[in-house]
């Protein structure tokens, strides 16, 4: 394994400088502000109509707050490089005090919410997450603040396999496009010829393929080359380590399955059981990440995934027991960035442009100059 601090932000841009020279000089937003916010509300209602219809999803409340001791937050990687925002509640002066973390994603929420609402297999729930994730690089896509639509979906054993991951992606894409022929409808502006439709197939590869399809580029080039040849795709197994004895990106060890051995289409023998929903942004010209998502750990996957990052002594922690004992349903999940679809659907070269968050003077100036107008 490796510390892949380039990864922190996913393939965040790191700098400034770098920034500055990556956003388009030639840019004019297709909807003024008015209508940017009416085609958010019309995208949020389509979006999730499909969401839980193609999955069978009820929508549930989701919390903005976890206990620290219950371990339910996600950590988001494996090298300690995402901490989430804490705080201490002295309560009723101090007798009974609590400390709390601002959740980072509700990835383990979600599973025992499953029991909780005594969902069965082939039945789900997806929430409107709010997040704080403040060791994000802020850039054109990164933002402290997130909004995802996080699903969940019981399942069962047998349903384990990569045919069946792709099965799910294949209704989310469904969904994706779906909404983004409805926006089109309703605000004509965003029919460009200098943006073309997102392609009605989404492209299912493995991270291993990848890397031997261009095995002297970094992983940031590997996924852009990738990109611009299939314009969406599926990138499947991410988190195991691959032929140069590097994975693709570091993932926690206690949500995804990226350990299991599995078969690709082409016949190699793989490993992992995730991945990421990934396009071309022919806004910003770079890739644009969607969803991570997977079939979560069962209580094999969990030890082998722990014990491969060093992390075993998350074995106590409640939620950990509850995996290991059998006492949480097994499942398939994700999160798709609300912010980073509308962005992409209504042709925006910034994130600031349909969310409202903070962002540092040098991003806000630079970004003036070149006509994008950031909320906050």
């Amino acid at each position: 394994m490796t510390n892949n601090a380039d990864d922190l932000a996913g393939p965040g841009i790191g700098s400034y400088e770098a920034l500055e020279a990556e956003l388009p000089n030639d840019y004019a937003s297709l909807l003024d502000p008015k209508e940017t916010q009416l085609a958010i509300t019309a995208a949020k209602e389509t979006i999730e109509r499909g969401l839980a219809s193609a999955l069978n999803l009820m929508r549930v409340t989701v919390p903005l707050i976890v206990s620290r001791e219950s371990g339910i937050n996600d950590t988001l990687d494996r090298d300690g490089s995402r901490t989430p925002v804490e705080f201490h509640i002295a309560n009723d002066g101090g007798r009974h005090p609590l400390d709390a973390q601002v959740v980072q994603a509700a990835t383990k929420w979600k599973r025992t919410a499953l029991r909780q609402f005594g969902l069965t297999p082939g039945e789900g729930l997806f929430t409107d997450m709010h997040a704080v994730r403040k060791d994000y690089f802020l850039d054109h896509d990164h933002s402290a603040y997130v909004d995802q639509w996080d699903w969940e979906l019981v399942i069962e054993r047998s349903d384990r396999t990569l045919e069946y991951l792709r099965q799910v992606v294949d209704k989310l894409w469904a969904v994706i496009k779906a909404a983004e022929r409805e926006l089109k409808q309703r605000f004509p502006a965003l029919k460009s010829r200098d943006h073309p439709d997102l392609p009605d197939a989404i492209t299912f590869i493995h991270a291993e393929e990848v890397l031997e399809r261009y095995p002297g580029l970094p992983r940031k080039e590997r996924e852009t080359r990738l990109l611009q040849e299939h314009p969406a795709v599926f990138l499947c197994g991410i988190g195991w380590p691959l032929g140069d004895g590097l994975p693709h990106e570091l993932r926690a060890a206690d949500y995804d399955d990226w350990s299991t051995e599995a078969t690709a289409d082409s016949g190699r023998a793989v490993h992992g059981l995730n991945g990421d929903i990934l396009v071309w942004n022919p806004v910003t010209r770079r890739r644009h990440e969607l969803s991570s998502m997977g079939i979560r750990v069962d209580a094999d996957a969990l030890r082998r995934q722990l014990e491969l990052a060093g992390q075993l002594d998350l074995l106590q922690l409640p939620y950990h027991q509850g995996i290991v004992r059998d006492e949480l349903p097994l499942s398939i999940g994700g999160g798709i960035g609300q912010s980073r679809t509308y962005m992409l659907l209504l042709r925006k070269a910034h994130i600031g442009e349909v969310s409202v968050s903070v962002w540092p003077d040098v991003l806000k100036d630079m970004c003036r100059k070149r006509n994008i107008h950031v909320l906050e």
